[in-house]
């Protein structure tokens, strides 16, 4: 399908099923790595575009988009998302599956704090609670009454995701790692009692947020393709795995939510303790959660490594993961070697 007629199709459509006017496709946003991010100009106001890449051709190309649209559906009113607009199932518009939502004023934070905000601990922190409070409203929202009962399973996710990335791992293996098969041993081994289930991002970090422009205020979490039902403390964990790490360390994708890497900083266990606050679950397994993070992100990631040794991708991402992979790695058995959080 030519992008014209796509776009036709695309203002044909969405103006039939949402009333739009004026309707212009805009830019292609950046972040997010595995789908399409494209703003979208009405004459009532902004809205954004989700598909798989245009190269993506299969029955389950539009599954992660159609899990994000289910998700932040659900959540709509108890958690902090984008607001859902409209869902096309129908390949034949644009050719793949996509989803509409509305656009969401603020920004996306990585390595550093926006020019003019204040370059203190402080503001760290406060991005950090907001954070935390944010996701807590996701995990406080009982699944039960806002998404059918067959959406996931989510008793023994934590296992399920130990087992199976070891055995892809094992079976793909292009380089020795030794952590990866002793880290996911251990984590098999030690599992802490589940607790109550609740809808998780499975990719919870501040890179994964807007926060308002001008101050340390969450406005939304995106990128839900991966969200699921699970133990709430894998979001958290992920997250806390990513706060306060040591900038001067070999750090596996180091940029992520780096501008926290600060050594005056709340500690994570402040974090979480205001995560509980607000959820009323209990955190004390989190030190298993942050190992099973970062343990969890070396074994997915490592699989991009696998490609670009097989000389199927070749990009300074998937070229970085020849260290990335094995720093992340380092850090987990690190942090267990502690036994405690940072």
């Amino acid at each position: 399908m030519q992008p014209v007629d796509a776009e036709r199709r695309l203002q044909a459509w969405l103006a039939q099923e949402t009333g739009r006017t004026g309707i212009a496709l805009g830019p292609v946003l950046t972040g997010g790595n595995s789908n399409v991010t494209r703003l979208i100009e009405t004459a009532e106001g902004r809205l954004v575009l989700r598909h798989p890449p245009v190269e993506v051709i299969s029955d389950k190309a539009a599954a992660g988009i159609e899990r994000e649209y289910r998700v932040i559906s659900a959540l709509a009113g108890l958690a902090p998302v984008p607001k859902a607009v409209a869902w096309c199932g129908d390949p034949e518009v644009i050719g793949q599956p996509f989803a509409v939502t509305e656009w969401v004023e603020g920004i996306a934070l990585t390595e550093h704090l926006p020019a003019g905000w204040p370059d203190t601990d402080e503001t760290v922190n406060a991005l950090g609670l907001t954070m935390v409070e944010g996701l807590a409203q996701v995990h406080a929202a009982d699944w039960r009454t806002v998404l059918p009962a067959d959406f996931a399973r989510p008793e023994g996710f934590v296992e399920r995701q130990i087992e199976r990335w070891r055995k892809v791992r094992a079976g793909d293996r292009v380089r020795d790692l030794p952590l990866l098969e002793e880290i996911g041993a251990w984590l098999l081994a030690n599992q802490p009692a589940p607790g109550r289930a609740s809808v998780i991002h499975c990719d919870f970090h501040l890179d994964n947020c807007l926060v308002a422009p001008d101050r340390p205020e969450l406005k939304v979490i995106l990128d839900w393709e991966m969200a699921t039902l699970g133990d709430p403390l894998v979001d958290l964990g992920l997250c806390l795995f990513f706060w306060q790490r040591d900038a001067a360390a070999e750090l596996g994708f180091g940029f992520v939510q780096g501008l926290t890497n600060r050594p005056g900083v709340l500690p994570a266990r402040a974090l979480a303790e205001r995560w509980s606050e607000r959820t009323e679950f209990s955190h004390a397994a989190i030190d298993y959660y942050i190992v099973f993070a970062a343990w969890r992100l070396a074994a997915i990631v490592e699989g991009a490594w696998v490609l670009q040794t097989q000389g199927k991708v070749d990009t300074p991402y998937s070229r970085g993961l020849e260290r990335d992979v094995p720093a992340l790695l380092r850090e987990a058995a690190h942090i267990l070697e502690k036994g405690k959080v940072r």
